[in-house]
């Protein structure tokens, strides 16, 4: 049976008993119901992981007896940043936590012209608190055991001014090159994905007026969702991890 993999903000060395936070105690207690005595893994975003064994589990708290630290890195050597425009609901729930499995460093929600999503600043903050909950969930899932930065959200037109990436990727079905034609980027790649709607032809040439590169993955229309882990996919191919 695969030891659970459990995120803690708190700080962690070897031979050391915390409590464990309330999201902590929820997921191992509540959730997974493991009992006094049960192994888990243990880590904080700092890097590495570390051997743990429950203790004192009660109704409202538990804590855990820290073990071995293993300085684990399954981080991609290629740091990727998502400039995804916000979708609706669970589409963009997937797309966060399918990206950090697939080894995103940052993800940025963004604001378009077709953006069907209208937030005030209260609902945007509880909406960021919930994406940061999958990111983390995502990594207790896929292995990471450094969290991707959430970006607040902000405006696409913005957002084109400030990315200063190595090489910036945009998707656009109507351009000429692909990925393949592309060269290995120095340093980082920022990808820009669309929403629902997808981006208009004037979103897409401000892209390209700032060092935005238009790309496209094939002859089919890809939904949100799909074409920013598709695209995801072949970079980590061709310049990451995957293979």
């Amino acid at each position: 049976m695969r030891v659970p993999r459990i995120y803690t903000p708190a700080t962690l060395n070897s031979g050391d008993s915390i409590e464990l936070d309330e999201n902590a105690f929820s997921h191992a207690v509540r959730v997974l119901r493991l009992k006094q005595g049960d192994s888990l893994i243990l880590f904080n975003g700092q890097g590495g992981e570390f051997e743990a064994e429950l203790t004192d589990v009660q109704k409202k708290r538990a804590s855990a007896v820290i073990g071995q630290h293993f300085n684990t890195d399954n981080e991609s050597p290629l740091p990727i940043i998502l400039g995804q425009c916000i979708s609706r609901g669970e589409k963009m729930d997937y797309t966060i936590q399918k990206a950090v499995e697939l080894g995103v460093t940052e993800i940025v929600p963004l604001f378009s012209e077709r953006c069907g999503v209208k937030l005030n600043q209260q609902r945007m903050e509880k909406r960021l608190r919930h994406w940061h909950s999958v990111i983390i969930s995502a990594c207790e899932q896929c292995g990471r055991n450094r969290i991707p930065e959430l970006h607040p959200a902000i405006a696409l037109s913005e957002w084109q001014q400030q990315s200063n990436a190595s090489l910036k990727l945009v998707l656009d079905p109507t351009a000429a090159d692909s990925l393949a034609t592309l060269s290995k980027p120095e340093r980082d790649v920022a990808l820009l994905i669309g929403p629902e709607g997808g981006l208009s032809d004037g979103e897409i040439k401000s892209a390209i007026k700032h060092g935005f590169s238009g790309i496209r993955l094939g002859p089919r229309i890809l939904r949100t969702e799909t074409a920013g882990l598709t695209a995801l996919s072949v970079i980590q191919q061709m310049w990451g991890d995957l293979g």
